[in-house]
């Protein structure tokens, strides 16, 4: 029988070359702001090309999973696995939580962490802070729809905001940021405390137009050619669709404030229809009332192929989802510019034991 002969590898079980040791990054909230501070036509630009990479296929993004528990009903925790292709290139996971009593402790609803991972190893390389990574990619997403669903129609110069929380500020800021500018901003909040709150921000940011803080729904939302629903409502409750009977676009971002009667009378557009006809979403409701999904007119990257034109003569509604390959676009991109400013705080010896046998 013939010896076998080892190579050096086999023998000591290491490589001739070996990889170099994977590294670990975390960036806190602040860094993730001061990344992101200023730069809203670039994340708008940002969200545009991947959604356009996952119209085309080249991103993998599977089904939520949400963590729901049955001593605390409202509240859930969700996992959103994705991975982005192109230049982006990086897989990773979104693991955001959404408590709305913290609300009235003085804290955010939601709180979440993104862990990149790398594509070529596997290895997780980075842990940012997301909260403000998925208000600015629901922000800018928000703007990105607002910009193409009314490129066929007279341009908004009426905002209302229903909903008064931190992803509104969010999304007047990614407006603004993107230059959208209004002769009148409405606000409606449950709580006088929210709406005084967001006037007060809107007053301090410098935001042109006349301000008014409506305390019927129904004004908000027959005074604006653009309504923001960015509620924590678990199911409908605007269910009149002659409050649309103006036509208005709305950024449906919520997702469960609106009954089947009013998406039945408007044209209806998603971010992705898989995802956004599940857990008992509005688009998810009409769909189990009708059996059939013809109520949809299309998706956002529909629009942007012109593939679909929004009518005039209706409401428009964009409902999205919102993707995990968006906050994992968004991550990298703040992850680059953290490395590229020499702020990278990486953890030493976060990896360890990598030699194989020891």
């Amino acid at each position: 029988m013939t010896d076998m002969i080892l190579s050096p590898e086999t023998r000591s079980g290491v490589p001739d070359d070996p990889a170099p040791v994977p590294t670990f990054a975390v960036l806190s909230g602040a860094q993730v702001q001061h990344a992101l501070a200023g730069r809203e036509q670039q994340i708008v630009d940002l969200v545009e090309a991947t959604y356009r990479l996952h119209g085309a296929g080249e991103t993998v993004n599977p089904p939520s999973y949400f963590l729901r528990f049955p001593d605390r009903p409202k509240s859930r925790i969700i996992a959103l696995p994705a991975s982005v292709g192109g230049s982006v290139h990086v897989d990773g996971m979104k693991w955001i939580s959404s408590f709305p009593d913290n609300v009235r402790t003085g804290l955010p609803r939601a709180s979440a962490v993104l862990v990149l991972n790398d594509p070529e190893t596997g290895y997780p390389f980075a842990c940012l802070e997301s909260s403000i990574i998925s208000a600015a990619r629901t922000a800018a997403s928000a703007a990105l729809a607002a910009d193409w669903l009314s490129r066929n129609r007279t341009r908004p110069t009426r905002v209302g905001f229903f909903g008064t929380g931190l992803i509104a500020r969010y999304i007047h800021t990614f407006l603004a940021g993107s230059g959208w500018t209004f002769d009148q901003v409405g606000v409606h909040d449950l709580s006088p405390e929210s709406s005084a709150g967001f006037r007060g921000y809107l007053e301090q940011s410098g935001a042109a137009g006349r301000i008014t803080v409506h305390e019927r729904a129904e004004d908000l939302v027959r005074e604006s050619d653009l309504v923001v629903f960015a509620t924590v409502a678990g199911e409908p409750h605007v269910t009149d669709p002659a409050w649309f009977a103006h036509n208005p676009l709305v950024l449906h971002v919520s997702l469960r404030d609106l009954s089947p009667e009013v998406l039945m009378a408007s044209a209806n557009y998603v971010d992705d229809v898989e995802h956004c006809l599940k857990a008992d979403t509005s688009p998810h409701l009409v769909e189990q009332r009708t059996g059939n999904r013809d109520f949809l007119n299309g998706t956002l990257n529909d629009v942007m192929l012109r593939r679909s034109t929004p009518p005039t003569d209706r409401p428009v509604i964009f409902s999205p989802f919102g993707l995990g390959v968006l906050d994992l676009a968004v991550g990298k991109y703040v992850y680059d510019q953290a490395t590229a400013s020499g702020d990278l705080r990486v953890i030493d010896d976060f990896f360890h034991d990598l030699r194989r046998y020891g």
